[in-house]
């Protein structure tokens, strides 16, 4: 009871400082899945061709991006980049280093999509004159987007929690703010508390839409399938 108490009484001290972080917050995540999304196409239009040496440079791009720590590329991009003369902002560097990451686990989720589209339609778009940009573009991507929705979302909520790495490089998102809030009250558990609530808030609707959507895209094919099981068998009779 003490503890919703101390929630209850300091709530209104804390709550705009936290929406001030759950702005930046915001920025991380649309920017850095937007960035991901774009790099995730352009890694698997590489991967779709048939030049070795494209598929090879996607190939090594995944390995090296999922292989690397968040933090590590982070620290690489706000820390090492100065000493080469190129400095960004601590905003810039978080969205630039989720984008990095997610852009390789985006690709694997476009590849899953791309998979289950039949090799057929990409030879008849090719024979019919379109160029392989204009078949990834125009045919199969968006197919690839609709079987991925669920999984997109799912990635955007993982990149969301992922955000608070940006702490550590001095981002003024949620968790850097509750941070603050915690070395000046002295009440880490009612503040981290009220953080974890508020990213669960922004994270659990997000993943019921991911279920909701996921099961309304594989009813239609379940309902087809079971369509066909429920077909009489046709006797065919030899005539003559």
């Amino acid at each position: 009871m003490m503890f919703v108490e101390t929630i209850a009484d300091n709530v209104t001290d804390w709550m705009p400082r936290l929406l001030v972080g759950l702005r930046s917050t915001f920025a991380l995540t649309a920017g850095g899945f937007c960035l991901a999304f774009v790099l995730a196409l352009l890694i698997e239009y590489l991967r779709s061709r048939r030049n070795p040496a494209l598929r090879l440079i996607a190939r090594l791009y995944i390995a090296c991006a999922r292989g690397v720590p968040v933090l590590v590329i982070l620290y690489l991009l706000y820390f090492a980049l100065p000493v080469a003369g190129i400095t960004l902002s601590a905003l810039s560097a978080g969205t630039i280093g989720l984008a990095a990451v997610y852009g390789a686990y985006l690709a694997e989720v476009f590849r899953a999509g791309l998979s289950a589209i039949p090799t057929g339609q990409r030879e008849a778009a090719l024979a019919s004159g379109m160029t392989p940009f204009q078949t990834f573009r125009l045919v199969l991507l968006p197919q690839a987007v609709r079987h991925t929705i669920a999984p997109l979302l799912i990635n955007l909520v993982s990149l969301l929690k992922d955000s608070s790495i940006c702490a550590l490089i001095a981002v003024p998102e949620l968790t850097l703010v509750s941070r603050e809030i915690m070395s000046e009250s002295f009440m880490p558990l009612s503040v981290f508390a009220l953080t974890a609530l508020l990213y669960f808030v922004l994270a659990w609707p997000a993943s019921l839409v991911a279920r909701a959507l996921e099961q309304r895209l594989h009813r239609p094919a379940a309902q087809r399938d079971r369509g066909r099981s429920k077909r009489p068998a046709v006797e065919v009779t030899a005539v003559g």
